[in-house]
């Protein structure tokens, strides 16, 4: 594959890439290794599904990928055990698996593999030394953020992600938008240990079906990638999706963010006196034709849930429940 079909393949559908050009200089280097994390405080779901199918595309140009399941971040940012995290990111690597993630192409890794290691609590601490408490803070899990008075160790957070970017010996990290600012740190800080800044990928977030946080577990506003077809179903008919609205619309986006990206169109079944069947195959038709009420929300969610249910039909397959 040419240079620039990796790059068309690896920057599509994302927020952000800081930056292209050192990107395509790893390419050019043939040495591409990438990684994505993934706090295991619950089911895995289609906002992580983002960052999961952004590592496919690299696998798919011959970059090495490594997964990491943060059991000690999970663990300290009070989400349970170390023993139900591990459950949890055991149950949640079968999902990624069921999805597509190719097995033979990817290292799974526990936090806890490496980051007791003694080099990586030293890093840990050189690196708190040129980072303020303020920035750290601004750096945290989005739920963390926000809690009046966190605890130290969700302080430290940010500063272990950063640190485990250079000892997983990648040089791309990707995430939703949301991990930026911890991203930066591992771009400002990691010279400072004597490692070369990663190129960091950024995907969009998917808001949760309540139209108000990012998806969620925590906020319980999530599909998750095990959900059955008729809980699919069921949380697509409750969710906010509010008519000729675009913003802050949760169906909408998993319509143009996940299902035509991942089928090609957006099949929509209706009678002939409300327009008949369309195939939708891209974003900016499907967004012309919600915005100008030629699409009702009752249609769009019918064939939103009928494609998530076909897209997920691999993982509830594996999983034996369908």
């Amino acid at each position: 594959m040419s240079l620039d079909k990796n790059l068309e393949l690896t920057v599509r559908g994302t927020e952000e890439i800081v930056t292209e050009e050192e990107l395509r200089e790893l390419f050019k280097g043939g040495d591409v290794r990438v990684y994505c994390g993934y706090e295991p405080s619950g089911n895995i779901h289609f906002g992580h599904a983002l960052t999961a199918w952004k590592l496919m595309d690299f696998q798919e140009v011959g970059a090495d990928v490594t997964v990491l399941f943060a059991d000690l971040h999970a663990f300290l940012n009070s989400k349970g055990s170390l023993e139900k995290v591990r459950k949890i990111a055991d149950f949640n690597k079968e999902c990624l698996i069921a999805l597509g993630l190719n097995t033979r192409k990817t290292k799974f890794v526990l936090g806890s593999d490496f980051q007791l290691k003694p080099e990586f609590y030293m890093d840990v601490l050189k690196l708190s030394v040129g980072t303020t408490i303020a920035r750290a803070r601004r750096s945290m899990a989005m739920i963390a953020r926000n809690l009046e008075d966190p605890d130290v160790a969700q302080v430290l957070y940010p500063i272990m992600q950063a640190v485990d970017i250079v000892h997983l010996g990648v040089n791309v990290a990707v995430g939703g938008i949301d991990q930026r600012k911890v991203h930066m740190i591992a771009r400002e800080k990691v010279s400072l240990l004597n490692y070369n800044k990663p190129v960091c990928i950024h995907t969009p977030l998917l808001h949760g079906l309540d139209g108000q946080d990012k998806m969620s577990s925590s906020k319980y506003n999530f599909i998750a990638l095990d959900d059955t077809p008729e809980k699919v179903k069921d949380k697509i008919s409750k969710a906010y999706c509010p008519a000729k609205t675009i913003e802050n619309n949760p169906v909408m986006e998993c319509a143009a963010q996940i299902i035509i990206p991942r089928l090609g169109t957006l099949r929509v079944e209706r009678p002939e006196k409300y327009g008949g069947n369309i195939e939708i195959i891209s974003t900016k038709e499907l967004e012309e034709m919600y915005v100008s009420g030629k699409l009702h929300p009752a249609d769009l969610k019918a064939a939103t849930t009928s494609g998530l249910i076909e897209i997920l039909a691999p993982v509830t397959e594996r999983l034996g429940k369908n």
